[in-house]
């Protein structure tokens, strides 16, 4: 059986069919993003309609944030043993039959069990490690500017479900929204299944600026469970990757886990209607679209070291002022903070994977940012949970802001130690 010969890379033509790959992972990454953010509206309607505490629905919560992150190194492994369509398809299977199964639960078990695992796992599949992998696969120039673009997608899917998703929630119940991400899960297979090509060489061609003498990374010849095992012993050896892994986690703690769980319903406690509360998460999707994709195009021309700090930094400051501006309805300086931490949500992503390539060597690159991601995860699982306990406890979500604040403004100290010994342009390489 004769190969299909692999063509330049098209630099003079106007299309390169990498941005169709680009466009069908966004789009899987935004419907990924809408059924994270569902659990942030569900949390006042179940405890109305189910009378269970915020506690218990917040546990199921950060279950299913720990594993999104979990399986993401295992999810990125699997990709490149068995392909990346096979393993999507999959993980929105598991989705719609997780989301769809929750309109019959009757405690909050069934919610650990339906919303926490099978959906986390779900979720987890399609994680940032898809969008790593597929960057990574169809193209070379032009990294960074994909990542962000891709990493986007997360806040475009919060910007155009959580208002709808709310909505739903107030006027027909929690189990519509159950429905609703059941039945998108399920509508977007066939999309992948028909538009969703494996690599370049499927169609004879390199990545997107790639030179003429380039060559794939090679394939592990180990399973894929192992292969992501063995890429975390080794990686744990070497002192950058904990760098790496501790400010992520703090990532994960004060995005998805905190302010991504908790903002509606803090706001919802100084008298903000969900909605209007829903509705302002979702405007900061707005700007963490253009903050995003930012951080990919500086992440190709700066240090990515450097950036990590200023965007953990400038988080940090804003989430000092979260308590101090949350009132029952919006007013200017609301706006302010959806503005700024709207623009570094996930701005982080870009540089924390181009680090990560830094580790041990790009073939291995998006399996040691899955282990990263998984440590995103537990920050956020950590937060989603423990700012709910500090709720019941205090009455307010203040100390957990404050308490994230703090860790932001640390972690922007211990991200420039990161790689000491490389230059911008061997990071970047």
């Amino acid at each position: 059986m004769t190969s299909t010969p692999i063509k330049p890379s098209p630099r003079v033509r106007s299309f390169h069919p990498g941005w169709v790959a680009i466009g069908v992972t966004y789009v899987t990454l935004m419907a990924t993003a809408g059924f994270r953010s569902a659990p942030s509206v569900l949390i006042g309607p179940l405890e109305d309609s189910m009378g269970w505490s915020r506690s218990d629905i917040s546990l199921a919560i950060a279950i299913n944030v720990l594993l999104f992150g979990f399986v993401a190194p295992f999810a990125a492994a699997l990709m490149e043993k068995f392909g990346i369509r096979k393993v999507v398809i999959t993980a929105l299977t598991s989705v719609s039959i997780g989301s769809g199964l929750t309109v019959f639960m009757q405690t909050p078990l069934h919610m650990i069990l339906l919303w926490g695992i099978v959906v986390g796992v779900g979720t987890g599949s399609m994680a940032l490690v898809f969008a790593a992998t597929v960057a990574n696969t169809w193209f070379v120039e032009r990294r960074g500017l994909v990542l962000g673009l891709l990493t986007s997608a997360t806040a475009t899917g919060q910007l155009i479900f959580l208002p709808g998703l709310s909505h739903l929630a107030e006027t027909f119940g929690w189990k519509s929204v159950s429905m609703t991400i059941s039945l998108f899960a399920l509508a977007v297979v066939p999309f992948i299944f028909f538009l969703l090509r494996e690599k370049p060489a499927d169609i004879g061609l390199l990545p997107y600026g790639a030179p003429l003498d380039w060559q794939p990374p090679a394939k592990s010849e180990i399973g894929a469970a192992r292969l992501a095992i063995e890429t975390l012993k080794e990686a744990s050896k070497i002192r950058d990757f904990w760098y790496l892994t501790g400010s992520f986690f703090v990532c994960g703690l004060s995005t998805s886990g905190l302010v991504g769980t908790h903002f509606i319903p803090a706001a919802h406690d100084h008298g903000m209607g969900q909605t209007t509360a829903a509705s302002l998460l979702a405007l900061v999707g707005v700007f963490d679209v253009i903050g995003t994709f930012a951080s990919g195009w500086l992440t190709d021309r700066y240090d990515p070291r450097k950036l990590l700090a200023i965007y953990y930094l400038s988080r940090g400051l804003s989430l000092f002022l979260l308590p101090s501006i949350l009132f029952s309805s919006m007013h200017p300086s609301t706006l302010v903070f959806v503005i700024f931490y709207g623009l570094d949500w996930v701005a982080t992503v870009p540089p924390t994977i181009m680090l990560c390539r830094a580790i041990l060597g790009p073939q291995r690159g998006t399996v040691v940012y899955g282990w990263v991601f998984a440590a995103h995860q537990i920050g956020g699982s950590f937060a989603a949970f423990g700012a709910a306990i500090v709720r019941v406890k205090l009455g307010d979500y203040a100390a957990a802001f404050y308490a994230s604040g703090i860790m932001c403004v640390l972690c922007s100290y211990f991200v420039m130690k990161i790689a000491k010994d490389k230059t911008r342009e061997e990071l970047l390489s």
